[in-house]
């Protein structure tokens, strides 16, 4: 008896060989961040960046056709030449001596002595590892992964994870609201890909909320503010980071919330602004068009940004009110 409790133990919480497909969500969580704990005590860096670094390469695995699908109990994933090293002969090479050899980022974070790429403690203890070379304050990090990814834009998506894990001091934050609270008067349909002539001809890449003046606008998601003022075609507008990599742009506001600032972590729910109708035209220009919520989403998978209909999730958000 005593040794099957140990091997239900072993199994458990020392390496992941669980299937993840076969654990609920809370328990997922649950084992990401033990392993995030885990790493932070053998390389000293902060929970929070390696979450923030594996929460971006899951959110871009999802939407990238030239990288596989997250299947397990993290997102990170490294290509067989960074593994091994891009010199090295054998490109499923597992020893840690000749994969050190080659400049590779293999390693062995279970202690059995090999470096698996298919093994999630060998991957995440690579990528912790990495950026314990250049040292576990903000400024480091950065460098790290700028040296890593090459691209500013990515490096803002992480550290802003890491920014909204940092404050909220957990990573269960799948919580959405949607931008009107309930008890006000609103109407909208799928505006989406309509077309817009003030300005040039466009597409409407966003959907319009109707409310009356200064009815509260609020965040749909967990997220940092990455923008904060006017737009000729915006007007006063918010644009929103969440931790999927997603900006939530809300334009043609009233005013902003008391104290809201480029940089601050919001939550579902939270107020930033009211709405209104300013925008086409110079700063202040406001009451071309009746008093509306412009709500739009964007996605980066990193190497570019697109707009998506955000129709179908403000239809989700607005059931999920309804329910509670």
């Amino acid at each position: 008896m005593k040794t099957i409790v140990f091997a239900i133990f072993f199994i458990l919480f020392t390496g992941v060989t669980v299937n993840a497909k076969e654990m609920t969500d809370a328990e997922i969580y649950e084992k990401r961040m033990e392993l995030y704990k885990k790493n932070e005590a053998a390389t000293g860096v902060p929970w929070f960046f390696i979450a923030a670094i594996d929460q971006y390469e899951r959110s871009i695995r999802h939407v990238r056709d030239d990288l596989p699908k997250p299947d397990g109990i993290h997102g990170m994933y490294f290509e067989p030449e960074q593994w091994s090293g891009p010199l090295n002969p054998d490109q499923e090479d597992q020893s840690p001596l000749s994969i050190s050899f080659f400049h590779g980022m293999g390693k062995d974070g279970n202690g059995d002595g090999i470096a698996d790429r298919e093994n999630e403690e060998d991957v995440l203890y690579a990528a912790a590892d990495y950026i314990s070379r250049y040292g576990v304050d903000d400024a480091r990090v950065r460098l790290a992964l700028w040296n890593y990814y090459k691209r500013d834009k990515t490096v803002g998506a992480i550290m802003t994870n890491a920014k909204i894990y940092r404050t909220m001091n957990r990573i269960d934050l799948n919580e959405r609201a949607f931008p009107i609270p309930k008890g006000w008067n609103y109407t909208y349909h799928n505006t989406w890909g309509d077309r817009r002539g003030w300005g040039g001809r466009r597409i409407h890449e966003g959907t319009d909320i109707f409310a009356d003046y200064g009815v509260p606008v609020r965040s749909a998601a967990y997220g940092v503010v990455e923008l904060k003022g006017w737009n000729k075609y915006g007007g006063w507008r918010v644009g929103i980071r969440d931790l999927n990599n997603t900006y939530h742009y809300y334009a043609h506001l009233s005013g902003f919330a008391d104290d809201l600032k480029i940089g601050d972590v919001v939550k579902p729910g939270d107020v930033i602004g009211s709405v209104g109708s300013s925008g086409y035209g110079p700063p202040g220009t406001s009451g071309k068009f009746p008093p509306h919520l412009h709500y739009g989403m964007y996605k980066d998978n990193g190497k570019k940004e697109w707009s998506f209909d955000p129709y179908p999730h403000l239809k989700a958000w607005e059931r999920l009110e309804r329910k509670k």
